[in-house]
């Protein structure tokens, strides 16, 4: 027998505003991934599950339901002169769509319909042009990494063959287990994890020295004009009793192996809620205040999602740190309700 929450959302859905969407194939999003998807969320719009899809052959908006409100994830994945069509065209088929977590160009357009911008958080982007690891501010970072290969650790990029599938499996378990909320994986924002790479991504494990992998971290591609741009982080998983340099390592490993290779950019992904201030745009006050009251409160931190520490974590690289917008006409508490129970936040 359904649940009294899931017939209530079913009823709401059926009365969200019928957008036409698209049957698009996993292999055609990733081809206009490989073209347009320049930005952190890209990759995962194409291959995330459970998202709905607006556009046409050359681009696409993806976007969720709940609640009976739709919801678009990142920016358009479509050639970038034509984004703001593509926006344009969606808000007028979706009635007041809410836009979470865009880039400064989509606030932009978003503006002139009418809709309120906010600050979502921030992202962090080491563009490896200029960005490297030398100075006193990065001794931290340099640190780990020695601390780990002065005591054994190897970190290897895994072609597969490094850890096995259950292997994986049991290190992502265990770590669920260590977090704030152990029953369900966020959607929507961060994609379930998966033991398997996706096509393009990468993967760096550390081994401990027994050989045993003990962490490891997942990157999503970024791509140009069907060229790699750079990566974005997409997961790290550890055991629970595995050093908190491991983190820190992989990372700075991982960053000096795509400078290596040419790589433009990487992107450490959103820290929620973080650097909330003026976005230049109409924006909501209350929800500012309610974003700036969260990211403070210690309760937040504790019960929800540790928002402070994941920002701090991010600091570490010394990276620019990008603003990322939600967008709303309405900001209403019953549509940030339907997008913390859209991201399982509640």
């Amino acid at each position: 027998m359904p649940s009294l929450r899931k017939t209530f959302d079913a009823y709401l859905d059926g009365r969200a505003a019928p957008v036409p969407r698209m049957d698009l194939a996993p292999e055609a999003r990733l081809r206009l991934v490989r073209s347009h998807g320049d930005f952190s969320l890209a990759y995962s719009t194409a291959v995330q599950g459970g998202l709905s899809y607006f556009g046409d052959d050359e681009g696409y908006i993806a976007f969720a339901t709940k609640m009976g409100r739709h919801f678009v994830l990142g920016d358009p994945v479509a050639p970038a002169a034509a984004r703001a069509d593509y926006i344009r065209r969606f808000v007028a088929a979706a009635g007041d769509p809410w836009f979470v977590q865009v880039g400064r160009r989509t606030a932009q357009v978003l503006a002139g319909f009418g809709y309120q911008v906010n600050h979502a958080g921030i992202d962090t982007r080491l563009v490896l042009a200029t960005h490297d690891f030398s100075g006193t501010r990065n001794e931290t970072v340099r640190y780990s990494e020695r601390w780990l290969f002065k005591r054994g650790y190897a970190i290897v990029e895994d072609d597969g063959d490094t850890a096995s599938r259950a292997h994986v499996e049991s290190l992502s378990a265990q770590w669920r287990a260590e977090r704030i909320v152990k029953r369900r994986e966020m959607t929507f924002l961060n994609r379930p994890f998966k033991a398997g790479l996706g096509d393009a991504m990468r993967r760096f494990m550390l081994l401990d020295p027994d050989g045993r992998a003990v962490a490891l971290l997942d990157f999503d591609p970024m791509f140009r004009d069907g060229e790699i741009l750079g990566y974005t982080t997409a997961f790290k998983r550890k055991f629970a009793d595995t050093t908190p340099h491991a983190e820190i390592g992989l990372t700075k490993f991982a960053v000096d192996r795509f400078r290596k290779e040419g790589h433009g950019q990487v992107t450490l992904g959103l820290s929620p809620l973080a650097g909330i201030e003026d976005t230049g745009f109409r924006e909501s006050r209350f929800w500012r205040a309610m974003f700036e009251r969260a990211y403070a409160s210690r309760r937040v931190n504790s019960r929800i999602f540790n928002v402070q520490g994941q920002a701090a974590f991010k600091r570490r690289f010394h990276g620019e740190e990008e603003a990322t917008f939600i967008a709303f006409r309405r900001g209403s508490p019953f549509g940030m309700t339907a997008l913390l129970r859209l991201c399982k936040a509640i």
